[in-house]
């Protein structure tokens, strides 16, 4: 992979200089995991930082025999920097919901980068500040009612990670499981919702490509009220 299209698939690295991206390829581990495959097991967080190349995977809480999804995340994220700064035991794992490629970057490797790099430090810190307002969000929604919070959800995946498409913003068929549970609302609801969005032509679901289009994005912006 060359650097340019490093820094243009993920909006961490936007602000890095060559250098850095150089040498961040370098030192890169690449992984590839089918659908349903752990990507990340609990015991391994801390050890490195992991960029989403293509593909989607799903951060989900496990107790015993019992898992909650709490994020979806596609190309251009990343995982795992929050815990190579924090010690503490984990109960959590990543799953790939298709197929999906990575990069992995060591912890050591990774923090040594940081100190290096004072712009990628920055860039950094705004995109955590950023995915703490997005928390903020899902906590002020909480009591919303459940079209209002699964359209925020369908909105949130579309601005992060959908494709254009001239059918729409393209984003995977998310098990409604899944979907559900990020959303924090019930799989009835979700199978009910996403039907009657589907009727109202807001969203077609492509089974076939296991692709949802948002046809109508503006239309459930309005819905989940965000400006």
């Amino acid at each position: 992979m060359q650097t340019e299209v490093f820094s243009e698939i993920f909006p961490l690295l936007s602000t890095a200089n060559p250098q850095t991206l150089e040498w961040l390829l370098n030192v890169a581990i690449e992984h590839e995991y089918p659908v349903g495959r752990a990507v990340l097991m609990e015991d391994a967080w801390g050890n490195a930082v992991y960029f989403v190349v293509s593909g989607w995977v799903k951060v989900r809480r496990t107790c015993g025999e019992d898992s909650v999804a709490l994020a979806i995340l596609g190309k251009g994220d990343f995982f795992g920097e929050m815990a190579i700064l924090d010690e503490s035991p984990r109960s959590t794992d990543v799953i790939a919901l298709s197929t999906v490629k990575l990069l992995s970057i060591s912890r050591e490797r990774f923090i040594q980068i940081l100190f290096k790099d004072p712009q990628l430090h920055h860039r950094m810190l705004q995109l955590m500040v950023r995915r703490l307002r997005q928390i903020n969000q899902r906590l002020q929604i909480r009591s919303s009612p459940p079209a209002v919070k699964l359209a925020h959800t369908l909105v949130s995946l579309g601005e992060s990670y959908g494709q254009e498409s001239e059918t729409g913003k393209e984003i995977l068929n998310i098990p409604f499981k899944d979907l559900a549970e990020v959303t924090e609302i019930s799989v009835e609801e979700t199978t009910k919702i996403m039907e009657k969005l589907h009727e109202k032509g807001w969203i077609e679901i492509n089974h076939a490509n296991n692709i949802v289009y948002l046809i109508n994005f503006k239309q459930l912006v309005n819905l989940a009220g965000k400006v």
